[in-house]
């Protein structure tokens, strides 16, 4: 193999080196599923969002079917107002719920949303009413601290009950 060889097998390895970085980059920040298409916007607002972001998915079932556009304070009701970009061809029942859900224990989170049976759909603009917050893992392990200090102290135990007495033999 002669000197262009190598460099030409140097280069390429490079290349797809770069290219890995670039994909792993991606994946990282959550860029590598874009919605493809047309769209449509709905809003959802949450007494807390824990730490859902922007440009996190929106999932049915499992199935990405958008992607989290905005996550703002709406001043009057000091909720998470969370805009989402939904594609044009899921159509959603306009009673659609939206849950805050994490991936795993600790993994990222993302919007769930669970079909209701309306006959109308969520049109673009459309406001999805029933939400659910996150669950926080700080608060469960607080609620479960605070829970076991209010509990008393175990006392003696209590005896065993006795024992049934044996039936009478039958004659």
């Amino acid at each position: 193999m002669g000197r262009k060889g190598v460099e030409t097998l140097v280069g390429l390895f490079v290349l797809l080196g770069i290219l890995a970085v670039l994909f792993l980059a991606l994946r990282a920040a959550n860029l590598g599923n874009f919605v493809v298409g047309e769209t449509y916007e709905v809003r959802a607002s949450f007494d807390n969002i824990g730490g859902l972001k922007v440009r996190s998915p929106v999932k049915s079932a499992g199935v990405t079917v958008g992607r989290i556009k905005s996550i703002v304070l709406d001043t009057k009701t000091y909720q998470g107002a969370v805009t989402m970009e939904l594609e044009q061809d899921m159509k959603f029942p306009s009673d659609t719920s939206a849950k805050i859900l994490t991936s795993g224990l600790l993994g990222d989170q993302f919007i769930g949303l669970v079909p209701g049976g309306s006959d109308k759909n969520l049109e673009n603009g459309g406001v999805i009413k029933l939400t659910q917050s996150a669950v926080l893992l700080e608060n469960l392990i607080g609620q479960f601290l605070y829970n076991k200090a209010a509990d008393p102290p175990d006392a003696a135990p209590a005896p065993a009950p006795a024992p049934a007495p044996a039936p009478a033999p039958a004659k």
